[in-house]
């Protein structure tokens, strides 16, 4: 019998081939109620993210035998787990690609024990974040886009959207404030919940890939609209 969610303690997966890091983030996150198992090649990391439930999975950009992009592409074709990306380099080119084939966040390996944690708590809150019944059972709807908050799905017109936890978030949060202008301030706010760079890209990088499931045209929006020097707002094409 497998554990209550309420009971269960967080799994996280480490796919690094830094065995030593592996062996400290484990150390680290083991105290704080966090079972850790790390693997250390890129077909490995695939076949252990796939095959079993994880709270996260913490994965690093270079790695043997596939590297961190084509592990995340691999992962996201079966499964929606929240992904944090290592970079050694913290290479924004290579933060906005991860994003943009499904990462949930990114981290610097020069990064603290505490960073750490709060990444890892932020990205794992967004999946298992309980939604209070009244809400659960109100599905959002806006043309032929529907969004239920309660299994935390969408679907546009009869095709379900293959979405990651920050598209999702993003979405709801956009439909909730419809006709209003959400800024990205506010939308890091309420996805990331953890300080930010100001200039974090992020939330263009994540609308961009929300708007290629929707099939909206950034030029000719039928669902997200950018407000200029303001943010992002969600439209209903039928009112337009």
């Amino acid at each position: 019998m497998h554990p209550s969610p309420a009971t269960a303690r967080p799994r996280l997966l480490v796919i690094d081939d830094d065995r030593k890091l592996c062996r400290l983030i484990a150390a680290y996150l083991a105290p704080l109620g966090y079972d850790v198992e790390a693997v250390h090649t890129g077909p490995e990391g695939v076949e252990r993210a796939t095959g079993a439930v994880w709270s996260a999975v913490i994965l690093d950009l270079m790695l043997p035998g596939l590297d961190g992009f084509e592990v995340l592409k691999q992962i996201r074709h079966k499964s929606d787990v929240p992904v944090l990306m290592l970079t050694s380099r913290g290479d924004e080119a290579d933060r906005i690609v991860g994003l943009e084939m499904g990462a949930d966040d990114y981290l610097p390996k020069t990064f603290s024990s505490r960073e750490l944690l709060a990444r890892i708590r932020a990205v794992t809150r967004r999946t298992t974040r309980e939604v209070p019944a009244t809400v659960a059972d109100k599905e959002i709807v806006i043309a032929e886009l529907r969004i239920r908050p309660g299994p935390r799905t969408a679907v546009l017109g009869d095709t379900p959207l293959a979405l990651t936890p920050v598209e999702y978030e993003l979405l709801l949060s956009l439909a909730k404030a419809k006709g209003r202008v959400k800024t990205r301030d506010h939308l890091l706010e309420e996805i990331r919940d953890r300080d930010y760079e100001v200039f974090d890209r992020s939330i263009d990088v994540h609308i961009s890939a929300l708007r290629k499931k929707l099939g909206d045209d950034p030029k000719t929006p039928r669902f997200i609209r950018t407000v200029r020097a303001s943010g992002y707002m969600l439209i209903d094409p039928h009112a337009e």
